[in-house]
This record gives structure tokens, sequence and C-alpha cells, in this order.
């Protein structure tokens, strides 16, 4: 019976996977993955061998159909990135919409995904907030900040270690230096840290500090709510 699994990889710690994950990678006719280098280590790591198809934003346009055709034939596909939930700043998006579009069945499993520890850990409130990912690089930041700085919940953004400072200068223009901010680095590896306290405090901070990883930014909501 056809169908695609959607299935989350750790982010770091390879103890993170879930057996149900496992059981999905083995039984599957092929994997797509967004590097077949990375994905091919994580399977090797759990003795698990099965087709790779590289799958990522600059192909996916072009192999959608494709995939598509495999699974209308009756295959079973398992769509993985290379850390974290697939469709969550990753491709995905695309191959699922157009899976849903043909009624082939499509199921998400649950697991890791780098902003839900970040925003718990943050000591902010997570009852209610804003996932935005990564920040327009050019057109339309400014703009996107602005928005964000004037909503009462906890916005959450990744980054990237070379634009961290940058980033972290211009939510301190647009949200004010004293909103409180967290951030996270390297989660579930071995230097996983989390700075807290007012923007400009963790400016300081990282302004002073090697910054290495893939990163994690909280910020708190206007008026504190």
């Amino acid at each position: 019976m056809s169908k695609l699994f959607i299935v989350p990889t750790p982010i770091g710690n390879l103890e993170d996977i879930t057996l149900r994950a496992l059981k999905v990678l083995k039984a599957v006719d092929f994997i797509l993955a967004e590097d077949t280098r990375t994905s091919g280590n994580l399977l090797k790591h759990f003795e698990i061998s099965k087709p790779l198809l590289a799958y990522h934003q600059v192909n996916e346009h072009k192999i959608v159909e494709k995939i598509i055709q495999r699974l209308e034939a009756g295959e079973t596909a398992a769509l993985v990135s290379d850390a974290g939930t697939p469709a969550i700043s990753d491709p995905g998006y695309l191959l699922v919409r157009g899976c849903i579009q043909k009624n082939i069945d499509v199921e998400c499993l649950p697991g890791a995904t780098a902003f839900v520890p970040a925003l718990v850990n943050s000591g902010l409130p997570a009852d209610r907030f804003v996932f935005e990912g990564f920040l327009p690089h050019k057109k339309g930041r400014k703009t996107k900040l602005e928005f964000l700085s004037d909503l009462p919940y906890s916005v959450i953004l990744y980054e990237s270690p070379h634009r961290l400072l940058k980033t972290l200068e211009q939510v301190r223009e647009f949200f004010g230096e004293t909103r409180n901010v967290s951030v996270s680095r390297e989660l579930t590896k071995v230097f996983e840290e989390t700075v807290r306290g007012t923007i400009s405090e963790v400016i300081e901070y990282f302004s002073t500090h090697t910054i290495k990883g893939e990163f994690v930014i909280v910020v708190e909501g206007k008026n504190g709510d």
C-alpha cells in the first residue's frame, strides 16, 4: 500500500531517534534524504540498508512528480531531513501537498525538532508562540522584524553562526534592549548551551565568546505576555 512517512531524525544525540522511526525506516521501499551522505551515516549507525534518493531545496520541484508516480505505483517512502522534522525550515511541504492532492496517505511521526526544547528551556511563556524560522536575508527583513516586535507572544527564530550577532543587534533595534531573550545552540549535543537575559546582555555574552553551531533564538513577547 502506497504511503509517505515523514520521519524526524535526531538534531544531535542519536539516542533521540524513536523506536517507531527505526521500524519505519527499515520497512519502507526507499528513503528521501536532504543529504544522502548525512542520512547514510545515520542509517549505517542503526544498521539500516535502504535505497537513498536526494530530495532537497534545489531539486524538489523537479522530482516531486517522479516520487509521486512511484508512490502511486504502490511503493512506500520515508522523507527525512539532515536533522529534525522535515518541512520545518526544511524541504517537505511540496511533496506532502502533492501526495494529498493525489490521495496518497501521508503519516508524520512525532519526534525531534529544535525549536520545542529551545522554547521550553527558555523560561519564556510557551502556551502561545510564533515560530518564524529563518528571517528573510534581505527583502522584507526589517518589515518582518517590525511586525514580530509588536506581537504579545514568544517569537522563535532560527539563525546560523555567522549571522547571529547581526540578527541579535536587529532584534534589539526593533524589540528594544530590555526585551528578554534566550539563545540555545548545539541542542542535544555535547556542547549544548542556553544563554538567557535581556537582549543587550545576550549580545554582550556572544560578543566575547566563540560562536559555533546552529542557534535558536526565543524572544519575549511585547509587554512580557
